[in-house]
């Protein structure tokens, strides 16, 4: 397989189903912040942190591929007439969206509470937590924008929105564990 198509360079690209668009697309746009993000994941799961994250890590990035495929798929290449799917495209799950639930529950109960909003740093792995639910609520923001044009499967939406809460909690949890200091946001008084 080669690399190089040569067929975008005129500034459009193929969506999933063959539908040409061009590169600056907002389907483009959520789907390129989706890759943006799988390749911080790779870079938090590349740092010395406990197998049982970066184990999850590689299953959420199997999941962000399934989202980017999902958002590459122009919808009415995805169906046939007779409502059976012509592409053979894999989905989100409620399972997917609870395991995201259920890490970020297991984590907090080893956290003390949150009281105050905090400054994202205190270790470079954690700062990377970071980096990486920014774009992730960006890739959510992009998605939504798509929603309002042409709806996306609902289950995508929530996994975005619930794997951004879950490298929040990420972040928290890998300050504790590498001693970490949390600074918490306190507002200067004017």
């Amino acid at each position: 397989m080669k690399i190089y198509t040569k067929t975008g360079d005129k500034g459009t690209t193929a969506l999933f189903g063959g539908t040409r668009v061009p590169k600056h697309h907002i389907r483009i746009e959520s789907y390129g912040t989706v890759d943006e993000l799988n390749s911080y994941l790779g870079l938090i799961r590349d740092q010395d942190i406990d197998v049982h994250y970066k184990d999850l890590l590689i299953h959420i990035q199997d999941r962000l591929f399934t989202v980017g495929a999902i958002l590459a798929t122009d919808p009415e290449k995805a169906i046939l007439k007779n409502g059976k799917e012509r592409l053979n495209i894999p989905k989100i799950s409620s399972e997917n969206i609870e395991r995201l639930e259920l890490e970020m529950d297991t984590m907090n109960e080893a956290l003390p509470p949150m009281t105050h909003f905090v400054l994202p740093g205190g270790h470079q792995t954690v700062s990377f937590c970071h980096i990486a639910r920014c774009v992730c609520r960006r890739a959510e923001r992009l998605a939504t924008a798509l929603n309002d044009m042409e709806p996306i499967d609902a289950h995508t939406m929530m996994y975005l929105n619930r794997l951004s809460d879950y490298l929040f909690v990420l972040a928290r949890k890998l300050s504790y564990d590498l001693h970490a200091n949390e600074i918490k946001w306190i507002p200067e008084k004017q």
